[in-house]
């Protein structure tokens, strides 16, 4: 119910407030997911990447060289397309580090070749060197009968909404599954998992791709929103939002980076105008949110209901609670 709730509320959010805060909210919106895909990793498979904002950049790029140049293929292909590559490329890059390297240097690797992405972006005048590709266009897809005009912040923002909704769902459904439990096993115990029968290896290398898949669909659906994209995208600092995201909602909990992607969201724009101090406030509110909420705001959301269940439980009448405890 709450999640029905939440999803109505950013439905109808465009209609309510000014073009700026839709502005923040859909971009809030993409790096909810983006921080999911990070977590498939870090929570599900035991894998941690520093770098994983070398995928956004380039679902970003390909996605926005598409539009600025006016490659002959419809938005939701180049959608795929970014898909199918990001996927492929974290297929590849998983499958040599993988073999080679795992926990802290497997994390160092991936922050390597996330600037060695960006440095190459940089260089090329294709992509508009340090200034990046600026002036993208919205889409407006063909079809057939009719035309999808999303050329509006209110349109598009309603397009990232229910493509993030479906690729978000997806990733739900998928750590549901028995590829999912498969997963939180090999997180728990890679030997043991190794014992009854489950190739580690392979499941990490998939789960690394399909990571890296939606961390693309993510970054394509950023270029046209935002209008330009830039080497910043693959930067370091880039590759820290997720992380943070799931320290602050609680990567324990499919749903907490989401939840810590909004709250970053709100705390980023509350804190607006403070000019020079903006930083300092932000990081201050973010140790505290952490140092009180180890498991973060979902975490702790979770807990505080579970206490209150107790409360009400401990408040019953001795007779009633022995009749729960004995009933079948």
């Amino acid at each position: 119910m709450a999640g029905l709730i939440a999803l109505v509320a950013l439905a109808l959010l465009p209609l309510f407030v000014n073009d700026g805060v839709t502005f923040i909210i859909g971009l809030a919106i993409i790096e909810a997911v983006f921080a999911l895909s990070w977590n498939l990793l870090f929570n599900y498979a035991g894998i941690a990447s520093f770098g994983h904002a070398a995928f956004f950049a380039l679902g970003a790029y390909f996605v926005g060289c598409a539009q600025r140049y006016g490659w002959p293929l419809d938005f939701f292909g180049q959608l795929a397309v970014a898909f199918l590559l990001g996927g492929a490329t974290a297929f590849v890059i998983g499958a040599v580090a993988l073999k080679r390297a795992s926990g802290i240097h497997f994390a160092i690797l991936t922050l390597a070749i996330a600037e060695l992405v960006r440095m190459v972006i940089g260089y090329v005048d294709y992509f508009g060197r340090d200034e990046g590709l600026g002036g993208i266009p919205r889409p407006v897809v063909n079809l057939g009968v009719a035309s999808l005009d999303l050329r509006s912040s209110t349109a598009y923002y309603w397009c990232i909404l229910a493509v993030c909704l479906v690729v978000a769902l997806a990733l739900w459904w998928l750590v549901r599954s028995r590829y999912g439990r498969a997963l939180r096993s090999i997180a728990q115990d890679p030997e043991r998992a190794t014992f009854i029968g489950i190739n580690v290896y392979r499941f990490k290398v998939i789960s690394f791709a399909v990571s890296g898949a939606v961390a693309a669909i993510c970054g394509g659906l950023s270029a046209p929103w935002v209008q330009i994209v830039t080497p910043d995208l693959s930067h370091w600092l880039h590759s820290a939002q997720p992380m943070l995201n799931s320290l602050l909602g609680g990567s324990s909990l499919f749903w907490g980076p989401a939840v810590g992607a909004f709250a970053y969201a709100l705390i980023n724009y509350a804190t607006r105008t403070l000019d020079g101090a903006s930083e300092i406030v932000i990081g201050g509110v973010l140790i505290g949110i952490i140092l009180i909420a180890p498991t973060g705001i979902s975490g702790a959301a979770v807990a505080l209901k579970r206490w209150l269940s107790g409360a009400r439980a401990g408040n019953k009448p001795a007779q009633a609670q022995q009749i729960e405890r004995t009933a079948p």
